[in-house]
């Protein structure tokens, strides 16, 4: 869930999964359908299909030494899901910790995981760092520079995106979408089915 998006829309949103599929045996007796259902507005719908599917491996043959075997998984998620989850003796590295170990040229173990998170989420900032509350100052051979904004992601609404969330909204609801393009992508991704050409979320 966490995957692209803020972690404010994740919270109140992961607390009623887990409500609702407190294992991965129950999420995996779960339809496709309500899941897609219950991730709308999380984005993304791919990795909704995706956690659902691993969530049946997992029922099935229980969770593997490679996480990566799951559907969906990829190395970071991995190493996270095994740091957090399994305390395993990796470091999963997202931006924010590729960040404070570019500007600072340190080397972390896998116990400061959740401090580099921290610090590079609220100290160590993509543009202007707050160098001056940072503890890690005091080495850190970037300490006062700033940095050029990154190139940001293309805006939300207009997008193909937008048009994909928009149809597998109306066929959640089990209307009609007239997006056709929009449709044959979720059909791609293993969102929607059509059948005899009427689209629906997956059994």
């Amino acid at each position: 869930m966490l995957q692209q998006t803020q972690v404010e829309r994740v919270v109140t949103r992961y607390l009623r999964w887990l409500q609702r599929w407190p294992t991965a045996e129950a999420l995996a007796e779960a339809s496709a359908a309500d899941v897609i259902v219950e991730w709308q507005g999380l984005g993304y719908n791919r990795r909704a299909v995706n956690v659902h599917r691993a969530a049946r491996v997992v029922a099935d043959r229980g969770w593997p030494e490679d996480l990566t075997e799951l559907p969906g998984v990829g190395p970071y998620t991995a190493a996270a899901v095994g740091n957090f989850a399994f305390g395993r003796d990796v470091l999963p590295v997202d931006t924010n910790v590729a960040r404070v170990q570019e500007r600072t040229g340190a080397a972390f173990d896998a116990s400061c995981a959740q401090a580099l998170f921290d610090l590079g989420a609220t100290v160590c900032l993509a543009r202007v760092p707050r160098c001056g509350v940072c503890p890690l100052a005091e080495r850190c051979p970037s300490r006062g520079s700033r940095y050029e904004p990154l190139r940001k992601e293309s805006p939300f609404e207009g997008s193909f995106r937008q048009r994909r969330a928009l149809a597998l909204r109306a066929v959640a609801a089990g209307e009609q979408p007239p997006d056709t393009e929009a449709v044959a992508a979720l059909v791609r991704d293993g969102l929607v089915s059509v059948i005899d050409g009427v689209p629906s979320l997956p059994a």
